[in-house]
């Protein structure tokens, strides 16, 4: 009796593994700087007035954020300076340099004409009033017995 090797893979596993790896590689190069957007985590949520986004902007300083509000999008421009010095030579860099914008799109009902914006500690709040009719309206329940 002659013992026969047995194929456990498709011929062409390794070309359709390789395949797999590109589609991979390829959706963490796109994926990636739109899910990390520049290192500047923020936070959309909603009450029952308004929305509010909140944004992480450690460093950059109140005179070099720019907040503007066309349509629904709602933009966030900023400026970190870059080191002047020329003499470094990084092991690792992390700490974002330069120009920023961060994009985020508006839920309906927002009222985009008086928004309020601050910065304290670093962290950039800006909060947008809902209109009468996006507002929650708590119903009275009456008990007819």
């Amino acid at each position: 009796m002659a013992l026969v090797r047995m194929r456990t893979r498709p011929e062409n596993w390794n070309l359709a593994n390789s395949l797999f790896q590109d589609f991979d590689r390829l959706f963490n190069d796109v994926a990636a700087p739109v899910a990390n957007t520049n290192g500047y985590p923020a936070d959309l949520y909603e009450t029952d007035e308004q929305v509010v986004l909140e944004m992480a902007v450690p460093g950059v300083k109140v005179e070099d954020l720019d907040i503007s509000v066309e349509g629904r999008q709602l933009f966030v421009r900023g400026k970190l300076p870059t080191s002047e010095d020329g003499n470094r030579r990084y092991w690792v860099k992390n700490i974002p340099t330069g120009e920023f914008t961060r994009t985020v799109t508006l839920p309906n009902g927002v009222n985009t004409d008086n928004v309020e914006a601050t910065v304290q500690h670093g962290l950039l709040r800006v909060a947008l009033p809902k209109v009468a009719e996006a507002k929650v309206k708590k119903i009275a329940i009456n008990a007819n017995n």
